[in-house]
C-alpha cells in the first residue's frame, strides 16, 4: 500500500466533497485567511456571528489538499455555535493531538483523520480551518 492511499482513504475523500455545502459569501462580515506552511494549501473564509460572537454561518474558499478540505468539512459540520474561544481551545488540543502530545480533541468525527497524524507536512492543511476561522473571528473584547 502506498502512503497516498493510506492518506487518501474513501473517508477523507468523501469528506473533501462536502465543503461545496458551504460556498464562499462575499456578504458574511467576518473574513480571514490561513496558510500551510509545508504544503501552501491555503483557505479563505468568511463567518457570520451572533451578539455574544458564535459563529452563525460559514463560507469556505479552500486551495487546499484533500486532508485539508476534510479537515475544513468537519470544522464546519461543528463549529456553528462556537465562538473565538471555543475555536482557538480547539485548535490548540488539535495541534497537540496531531503532534502526538495530546488526546484526540472534542471536536466530533476527528477519527476520520486518525490517518494523517503520521505525516507532518499535512498537519498545517489540517489546522488551516481553524486558523482561518481564529483570523477572521473578533476576539471576546470585541463582540
Amino acid at each position: 500500500m502506498s502512503a497516498g492511499r493510506g492518506l487518501y482513504t474513501p473517508e477523507v475523500l468523501a469528506l473533501a466533497m462536502e465543503l461545496s455545502a458551504a460556498p464562499w459569501d462575499e456578504a458574511l462580515p467576518h473574513k480571514g485567511n490561513a496558510r500551510s506552511r509545508c504544503c501552501g494549501s491555503t483557505i479563505d473564509i468568511a463567518l457570520a456571528t451572533d451578539a455574544a460572537g458564535a459563529i452563525t454561518a460559514i463560507g469556505l474558499r479552500p486551495h487546499a489538499c484533500a486532508v485539508g478540505q476534510a479537515a475544513a468539512a468537519l470544522f464546519v459540520r461543528s463549529a456553528k455555535g462556537r465562538d473565538q474561544v471555543s475555536i482557538a481551545a480547539s485548535r490548540a488540543a488539535l495541534a497537540d493531538w496531531l503532534a502526538g502530545e495530546g488526546p484526540q480533541p472534542d471536536w466530533p468525527e476527528l477519527d476520520l483523520l486518525t490517518t494523517a497524524r503520521t505525516y507532518p507536512a499535512r498537519h498545517g492543511a489540517i489546522l488551516l480551518a481553524w486558523d482561518a476561522a481564529l483570523d477572521a473571528l473578533p476576539t471576546p473584547d470585541q463582540c
